[in-house]
């Protein structure tokens, strides 16, 4: 099923409806339904569609200028909802300003520009970045991204940055040095001996621009991950409850809690693989401030509907009110819940160090196509 926005609209309108269109209407709305002021979130959509380029411009009756990884459709944008108990949700938008550059070394250089652009409007310091920028953005770079950026919608017009590299640029197999490398360079020397066992580094993410304390962050991939394993990824100190963290993993993941009394194996995530996340602010002893977990949970129920009733648990569990999820996904499409899987990407369960629990919904902008319901019961 393809152009999934298009709803109500009349045909002649939906064939001229370009990728710019699309995800600038997506953002302004989700900005009301979170209570974003109409002119922040009028900028803030200006400033996505300025960083797409010319890419931004062609009909969505088109396909994809390229397999954008961000998400299952391709399309170079992906919204998410941070939600805590007694605080605001926040709205952020990730985004691949390269994406229409013939190969990933024109997709960073393009990044890049848009980075310094966004400095220069904003009046910080791209200096972390620039010091990386070798290692993450060499010639000839591998896929299957060179540079994300998302920006956390604040009110007044000034959004917190951040910047994804991918660890993988220089090859897979030299991922972990690349990471070492980068955090040794960033004054974190301790840091990736603290990193938990794992398959693969995706991304290396800045905090850059104004942020109270600003992280790296370093994700980690986990295949055919089990409760219990997720528990045991955390490496903050204090961190998040086993129990929570246990919790989160089966309601997302819709998998039954197991009892001392039963004698099978462990239910595993053998579908897409979780993500574990840590973020680091200090140096001096290496430990991590922050901890995620992400679930893929478009891989693990058989439509929205049913990712949205697992979402809404969860914010029920974690003391937060779910209406706002509701209204968000309502801000980004007509289509029906029951006749995709894939609009809500990913659940994710966050620990910063004195904050309380966050559960994050990463949803899908869809421009280019909804993904069909998978089987039922999906596969673990």
């Amino acid at each position: 099923m393809s152009r999934a926005s298009a709803g109500e609209i009349p045909a002649a309108q939906v064939d001229s409806l370009t990728l710019g269109d699309h995800v600038a209407g997506q953002l302004v709305r989700l900005g009301s339904a979170v209570g974003l002021k109409e002119a922040d979130a009028a900028l803030y959509a200006e400033i996505l569609v300025e960083s797409l380029g010319q890419g931004a411009r062609r009909p969505l009756s088109q396909p994809p200028l390229s397999p954008s990884f961000i998400s299952d459709d391709h399309t170079p944008v992906e919204f998410s909802l941070a939600l805590r108990p007694d605080a605001a949700p926040v709205l952020r938008v990730l985004a691949e300003p390269g994406w229409a550059a013939a190969d990933m070394e024109g997709n960073g250089r393009q990044g890049l520009t848009v980075i310094r652009e966004m400095a220069r409007r904003w009046d910080f310091s791209t200096a972390q970045l620039d010091r990386l920028a070798d290692l993450f953005l060499p010639p000839s770079a591998h896929g299957p991204l060179a540079l994300w950026y998302a920006l956390e919608l604040r009110p007044g017009g000034v959004p917190g940055i951040k910047v994804y590299l991918n660890p993988a640029a220089s090859g897979p197999e030299q991922a972990g040095a690349t990471v070492r490398e980068a955090l040794r360079r960033l004054g974190h020397h301790k840091a990736f001996a603290m990193l938990p066992e794992a398959a693969g580094y995706p991304f290396l993410a800045l905090d850059i621009g104004v942020w109270e304390t600003p992280r790296v962050k370093v994700y980690t991939t986990h295949p055919a991950l089990s409760a219990r394993e997720a528990c045991a990824l955390n490496r903050t100190v204090p961190g998040p409850g086993p129990e929570d963290v246990a919790a989160f993993f089966h309601i997302a993941a819709g998998e039954r809690p197991t009892t001392g009394a039963e004698n099978g194996p462990e239910a595993r995530l053998v579908r897409r693989p979780a993500l574990a996340c840590h973020s680091f602010t200090e140096d001096e002893t290496g430990r991590p401030s922050g901890f995620t977990l992400h679930i893929p949970v478009r891989d693990y129920v058989r439509d929205d509907a049913e990712a949205l009733a697992r979402a809404s648990a969860l914010l029920t569990r974690f003391g937060t009110d779910p209406s706002v999820l509701d209204r968000a996904l309502a801000a980004l499409t007509t289509r029906q819940l029951s006749d995709g899987a894939g609009l809500i990407a990913y659940l994710a369960l966050a620990y910063e160090r004195g904050r309380p629990l966050r559960i994050t919904a990463y949803v899908s902008s869809e421009a280019y196509a909804v993904r069909p319901p998978l089987p039922y019961p999906p596969g673990r």
